[in-house]
């Protein structure tokens, strides 16, 4: 063997080190993360933010209790241990979040925890404080009701008692002066009293620690423990996202640098075997098979979209139909009663016309007395019968039911353009409301709540969120036993964009499917009764809209799906295209 056959070993063996070197990098990068530890981590921050929203509440509901029970004490143990806990995670985590965010959440907490202890303490002692005030005013006033001369005192105290509690809720400087005044003129008009002392010693008390108690209210309403638990999560999500994303993307290079190894493979044993010629032939022919394959794929799937589509189009003109049915009845009964009527006005006219001719004549008395007796009595017919009353009020049902008619008729055009893309500004409201309407023949046993909330209009294409309305509340219906239950739409402001909720109490979704049910294809449906495209096809609609699409939903209780869209999308003409 000589040098330069040495050299290409060596270089060779050099270059299949580095390959395969560089195939274990990547297998490497592409271990799947261990989510014990994040979700251990969410779990602690998530019973934090409960300590947090009990505290609130309790500091509420001390705040607006006059009835003089005692607070119970602020439990600050367990969100301190659970501060440590996620303080342990954080020295063991390489999580960025966790060891930037925490110090400042920890101070925040800890400070929250004293504040309340220290709002509680001062709340208990100023309802003693304003219990005693309104015990001695009582006692006060019972004594003077039984001394005449003195009933100049009552209006003092009736002032004194009924701003007392209004300076303990609100600490206005107008009730402190009210309270003051009150207690100064009771120190005047009834001096040296056990009741006077005590209305004094407890009017002091309040009008000294109430601007303490509200003091510490402010800052415990000032604290932003809560956005902070959120950021705190939002960005441990991120993180715990990036890395999922990371470990993606090194399964694609994966793939790829593993083609490039197979295709070198490949290539290097053709040589060897000198069968290049019949490898392309090969080659060629499993191009072909894959692309009939593929044909055969796409062709499949536009039926089933075609399929989805005309679904839905179904829907809508069974309820279009059974809508507008019942207008026309009433339009048809009215034309109907209408006709009926229209012989004896006919009869009543033709004997006017008669009665003019002989008043006209004037030379047959008899047969103007027999006319007029006859027209007469036409008259009183439908005067009695009140004819023209109820052909009013046929007229007036008759465009009643055409103008439902019409309403509807809006209502399908507003659904007919599922396949167009016009951008415009659109009250969510409306949607709803229009989608309720023409699923209403399936609504018929069905209990629908309306929580619209006032929101603003947003930029969409109205015909493909249209669609997903009538997506989910078909499905919303289709899960309830029976089509029978409860839906309730609601709509609110959420941030810089609309939230929606489409709420049943039906049989709910299973957890182990949980994660599919926005595949394409997808179904729990029974066969025939789905394409499992729907939700796959929502979901695309609101990811177009820059919006995102979650759902809440526990077995036998119910599901929540929940659309939230910006105000703006953030590339209309992607949505015009």
């Amino acid at each position: 063997m000589n040098r330069s056959e040495i050299e290409q070993n060596i270089l060779m063996g050099l270059v299949v080190s580095i390959m395969l070197g560089a195939l274990w990098f990547f297998y490497d990068k592409t271990q799947a993360v261990d989510l014990r530890e994040q979700n251990e981590v969410m779990s602690l921050l998530n019973e934090v933010k409960e300590i947090d929203g009990r505290w609130d509440m309790e500091v509420q509901r001390a705040r607006i209790d006059l009835g003089g029970q005692d607070a119970p004490p602020a439990r600050t143990d367990s969100g301190e241990k659970a501060l440590r806990d996620i303080t342990r995670f954080a020295g063991l985590t390489s999580s960025k979040a966790l060891r930037s965010g925490l110090p400042e959440l920890r101070s925040a907490i800890q400070l929250k925890s004293e504040l309340v202890q220290q709002f509680l303490s001062e709340n208990r002692a100023n309802k003693a404080m304003l219990q005693d005030l309104m015990n001695a005013v009582a006692e006060a006033s019972a004594q003077q009701r039984t001394q005449k001369s003195l009933s100049s005192l009552l209006p003092v105290l009736s002032r004194l008692g009924e701003a007392a509690p209004q300076y303990f809720l609100h600490g206005d400087e107008s009730r402190r002066l009210i309270l003051q005044d009150s207690v100064a003129q009771l120190g005047t008009l009834l001096p040296g009293t056990n009741e006077q002392a005590r209305i004094a010693t407890a009017g002091q008390a309040l009008l000294e620690h109430v601007p303490v108690e509200l003091g510490h209210y402010t800052r415990l309403e000032g604290l932003s423990t809560g956005p902070r638990l959120i950021n705190l999560t939002l960005s441990f999500n991120s993180e715990l996202e990036e890395a999922l994303q990371e470990k993606e993307r090194y399964r694609i290079y994966l793939v790829y640098y593993a083609s490039a190894l197979l295709v070198l493979l490949i290539y290097f044993g053709a040589r060897l075997r000198a069968a290049n010629q019949t490898l392309e032939h090969r080659v060629e022919a499993r191009t072909r098979e894959l692309s009939d394959a593929l044909k055969h794929l796409k062709e499949s799937e536009a039926q089933l979209i075609q399929s989805e589509k005309m679904s839905s189009l179904g829907q809508m003109v069974a309820g279009v139909a059974h809508e507008i049915n019942t207008p026309l009845a009433y339009v048809k009964n009215s034309l109907g009663q209408v006709s009926e009527q229209l012989p004896v006005i006919g009869d009543t006219l033709d004997h006017c016309d008669k009665l003019l001719e002989f008043l006209r004549a004037g030379d047959d008395a008899e047969g103007l007395s027999r006319e007029f007796q006859q027209t007469s009595a036409l008259l009183g017919t439908l005067k009695q019968q009140h004819v023209i009353e109820e052909l009013d009020k046929l007229v007036r049902d008759g465009l009643f039911g055409t103008g439902q008619v019409s309403e509807i008729v809006g209502n399908l055009k507003n659904f007919s353009r599922l396949d167009r893309s016009k951008v415009a500004h659109t009250n969510l409201n409306e949607s709803l409301n229009n989608t309720l309407l023409l699923a209403k023949h399936q609504l018929k046993s069905v209990n629908v709540v309306k929580n619209f909330g006032d929101i603003p209009e947003i930029t969409c294409a109205p015909s493909q969120i249209n669609q997903v309305f009538l997506n989910l509340v078909t499905n919303a219906i289709q899960a309830m036993p029976g089509e029978r239950g409860t839906l309730t739409l609601t709509s609110r402001p959420d941030g810089e964009g609309v939230a929606v909720d489409v709420e049943d109490d039906g049989s709910g979704i299973p957890a182990e499917v949980m994660s599919k049910i926005f595949d394409p294809f997808f179904t729990t449906k029974e066969v025939g009764k789905g394409t499992g495209l729907g939700l796959s096809i929502s979901y695309k609609i609101i990811q177009q809209h820059g919006g995102r699409i979650s759902v809440d939903s526990k077995p036998n209780v119910g599901t929540k799906f929940t659309v939230w869209l910006p105000l703006t999308p953030p590339d209309e003409a992607q949505l015009e295209g």
